[in-house]
């Protein structure tokens, strides 16, 4: 069948021309409602970062710390050198050393010696106080007990003492092994010893008993010092604080009066300043027993026992003991009388009175 071209006006070139067009136009319009346009953004301006400040840093530790409460008092001249003194024997097991060292009281050094004492706690070791120069003066660092031996100043107190920790022994479990090389043990009483020569053969012998000034031990605190620092601490004993007292109150042991050489350097106990096992140092003088007076409530005495200070040394003129002396400004000895002595317990009054009869008699 013939089909004529006006019946097909779809297929006319100019007709498929103007659908496309309204194709493409529609297409178009659909997709620029389909798009939203963004608002230009606005201009930008340029501003620097905030400023931060950082804190300053901390102030400059100093090299080492005190333990609490060291410096007990000032001098203004150095404590003499140290004496020279042998050490008396351990006088039982447990014991440990202290080191005698200058004290300052009443305007003077006096010497406070050296002792062997029990610690207060199994394990602890006793780190001995120093003096040091800070800030123009001389201040005295209290020792104490420790489970490590810290910083003393760098002073050769001698006796396992050479100026840095402690060579003298050691705990073992809950006994003190003694090195006999070091310190004075007997044997025969103190049975946990040894031998160890190798830590006393660099020890430089000097006898300064300062750090820092002029002529004082130029010494700083090592690591393991500064870290034992920050350990648990003991003050000294109650034993050890009356040692100190019974030195200061006897006159011997002041250095104006023994020259730097004191009569009693060390003793085997606190507060033992008579009886044996007392030393000397080299060169003092002869040592004046200390009076002091009988125990509480003998014969009803109620004294404490304590040391009368002055009382070591007689009044200038005082008769000897030996009943002879020589009065001032004569060559001549005089006899000096016999006291007779009151008896300990005083005698019934009736007894008394007959004694005197025969007496009179």
């Amino acid at each position: 069948m013939a089909v004529h071209m006006r019946n097909l006006p779809e297929l006319h070139p100019t007709n498929l021309n103007v659908a496309k067009l309204i194709c493409l136009l529609m297409s178009a319009a659909a997709l620029l409602g389909g798009c939203v346009v963004a608002p230009p953004p606005p201009p930008r301006v340029y501003a620097p970062p905030p400023t931060y400040y950082a804190p300053p840093p901390p102030p400059p530790q100093p090299a080492y710390a005190e333990p609490a409460v060291a410096v007990e008092v000032q001098a203004a001249q150095p404590p003499p050198p140290l004496p020279q003194y042998v050490q008396p024997p351990c006088p039982e097991d447990g014991y440990l050393w202290t080191p005698g060292y200058w004290a300052y009281a009443n305007g003077g050094y006096y010497w406070v010696p050296g002792t062997w004492v029990v610690p207060p706690r199994v394990g602890f070791l006793w780190t001995p106080g120093y003096w040091g120069f800070v800030g123009g003066f001389y201040g005295f660092h209290a020792g104490y007990w420790g489970p490590t031996v810290g910083f003393y100043g760098g002073v050769n107190y001698g006796f396992g003492y050479a100026g840095v920790g402690f060579v003298g022994g050691h705990w073992a479990g809950n006994s003190f092994a003694y090195n006999t090389a070091v310190v004075n043990v007997n044997t025969t009483v103190v049975h946990n010893t040894y031998v160890n020569n190798t830590v006393v053969n660099n020890t430089t012998i000097n006898r300064v008993s300062y750090n820092g000034g002029a002529g004082g031990v130029a010494a700083t605190p090592t690591p393991q010092e500064r870290a034992a620092m920050q350990e648990t601490h003991i003050p000294p004993t109650v034993m050890q604080r009356q040692h100190v007292q019974q030195a200061i109150s006897n006159p011997q042991l002041a250095a104006s009066a023994n020259g730097g050489h004191p009569p009693i350097a060390a003793t085997p106990r606190p507060g033992a300043f008579n009886g044996p096992g007392v030393v000397g140092a080299k060169g003092a003088p002869p040592r004046i027993p200390v009076a002091t007076y009988p125990a509480p409530g003998a014969h009803g005495n109620t004294n404490t026992g304590a040391v009368v200070p002055g009382a070591a040394r007689p009044p200038a003129g005082y008769p000897a003991a030996s009943g002879t002396a020589h009065p001032p400004g004569t060559g001549k000895p005089v006899v000096v009388p016999a006291v007779k002595s009151p008896p300990a317990h005083p005698e019934p009054a009736e007894k008394r009175h007959e004694n005197e009869g025969k007496e009179g008699k």
